[in-house]
């Protein structure tokens, strides 16, 4: 699927996301409009994903993230349909991940402060259709969260 100039345009782009196209294909020894083909179907073939902006929801006063482990009630058919669709509306809600075994939804919620989340919590959370059971755990220290590959 990939071969190594796939590999060595990914790596570099992983490791300077903010590098220029042209100072790219300088560094790849490559011209800018075969760096850019290249790219093009990187994205065609939906392993780039496009570019995005990491915002360092701490720096603009979010100080707490809670993550909490959801169990639905399951009689209900359109139980996930539904409840994930009402998930997706609470903005403080950052990541939504869906799983097989005893939890059903992992929801990652941020918010300014414990008050914060309190309200987040009893407006939005508690509102959310077919919770059979939740449980939050609140984060101490986050140890790794890289999304760069090994490629």
């Amino acid at each position: 699927m990939l071969d190594d100039l796939d590999r060595r345009i990914l790596r570099q782009m992983q490791a300077d996301p903010d590098m220029s196209l042209p100072d790219l294909a300088d560094r790849l020894g490559m011209t800018t409009s075969r760096l850019g083909r290249r790219i093009d179907k990187l994205q065609e073939m939906k392993v780039l994903r496009g570019q995005r902006a990491v915002i360092n929801w701490r720096a603009l006063g979010y100080a707490v993230e809670v993550s909490l482990r959801v169990t639905l009630d399951k009689t209900n058919p359109r139980a996930f349909d539904e409840f994930l669709a009402a998930a997706r509306e609470i903005g403080e809600v950052i990541e939504i991940q869906t799983f097989l075994g005893r939890v059903d939804v992992r929801l990652s919620v941020i918010a300014r402060d414990m008050s914060h989340y309190q309200d987040i919590y009893r407006r939005h959370i508690l509102t959310l259709p077919h919770i059979a059971d939740i449980e939050a755990l609140m984060q101490v220290a986050a140890i790794k969260a890289e999304e760069t590959l090994p490629i």
